[in-house]
């Protein structure tokens, strides 16, 4: 059964820096695309940072030059760093593990979720 094991959230203060870890339980790691995603309250989850098999990343406009996502195949860990925090980077953040293997057939897990509060 494949989990994703989120952990690094928290309460700090807005400038500050977290970093999430997110362990995947996955035979074929180096083959998913891995993302991080976050909801907050009231609002629809989106897409925060994404790295691909292949090394390829992407961030939201909102956490670019801010954010850095980081993938250790050995490991099955995407990580997620996070400085210069802002209150509205206050949500819950899900680790996504994502492969396409063909037009009927992907598969696409997603973690329990760590809370980021950004407050003083």
């Amino acid at each position: 059964q494949v989990q994703l094991v989120e952990s690094g959230g928290g309460l700090v203060q807005p400038g500050g820096s977290l970093r999430l870890s997110c362990v995947a339980s996955i035979s074929s790691f180096s083959i998913y695309d891995m993302g991080w995603y976050r909801q907050a309250p009231g609002k629809q989850r989106e897409l925060v940072a994404r790295v691909t098999s292949s090394g390829n990343i992407n961030y939201a406009d909102s956490v670019k030059g801010r954010f850095t996502i980081s993938r250790d195949n050995a490991k099955n860990t995407v990580y997620l760093q996070m400085n210069t925090l802002k209150s509205e980077d206050t949500a819950a953040y899900y680790c996504n593990a994502y492969h396409y293997y063909s037009p009927h057939s992907q598969r696409d897990y997603w973690g329990q979720g760590t809370q980021v509060t950004v407050s003083t």
